[in-house]
């Protein structure tokens, strides 16, 4: 939890916690900037603090965009392949037999087409089978059972919506976040602005006064 110059504790949210549910800290209200600033030394390492925290913020903004984009085009692969394990698992089970021609009733196969590349497919004959090959990744594969590879798909794609729902609800927080320390920043600003106007005019008066004083001394 981020603190002032003056040593108070800043950046709780209204649920009386200092972080969102993903660890990510609120950013400190600026109500007062009395504070947080107690003279015009204190405004610069002010200033300073509170772009850091902007940019913080603005980085983890960054990361979680790309995270988002990285979910939202995993996620169609992980749905069609459940899809295609809950088709074969269907047809393991007997569920389309009345679809099935009469050729393809007795060899238990199936005609389908796949993908080698964006723009080239092939044919092939699928015969009824128990188990399906996944790939894992890093160039991994590994043979499931349909069952599991059913099981693993759904808590696979279960988890990518969960969490693509948290770092679009992280995003809002954010942004959130960002514009408060915008804010914050602009206050502190103007405050300073307002303080050296009253210098100014502090020390206009006390050179016309000086002014005033020597003349009636002459």
């Amino acid at each position: 939890m981020a603190t002032s110059s003056k040593g108070k504790q800043v950046g709780v949210g209204p649920d009386g916690k200092d972080t969102n549910p993903r660890g990510i800290p609120y950013a400190p209200f600026v109500d007062k900037v009395e504070d947080y600033v107690s003279s015009r030394a204190d405004v610069e390492p002010t200033l300073r603090s509170f772009q850091e925290m902007v940019a913080k913020y603005q980085f983890m903004e960054q990361n979680l965009q790309r995270r988002v984009a990285g979910l939202r085009d995993k996620m169609p692969d992980i749905q069609k392949t459940l899809e295609t394990v809950r088709f074969l698992k269907l047809r393991g089970a007997g569920g389309d037999d009345d679809l099935e021609s009469d050729d393809e009733s007795n060899t238990g196969e199936i005609e389908t087409t796949f993908e080698l590349n964006d723009t080239l497919y092939a044919k092939a004959k699928i015969g009824k089978t128990e188990e399906v090959y996944l790939w894992l990744g890093a160039n991994v594969m590994l043979s499931y059972p349909i069952e599991e590879a059913e099981e693993l798909l759904d808590g696979k794609l279960k988890a990518a919506k969960q969490s693509l729902k948290n770092c679009e609800e992280d995003l809002d927080f954010l942004r959130e976040q960002i514009t408060t320390m915008e804010v914050a920043v602009a206050r502190v600003y103007n405050w300073d602005v307002v303080q050296k106007r009253k210098e100014k005019e502090e020390e206009e008066k006390q050179g016309t006064k000086g002014k005033t004083e020597g003349t009636a001394g002459g």
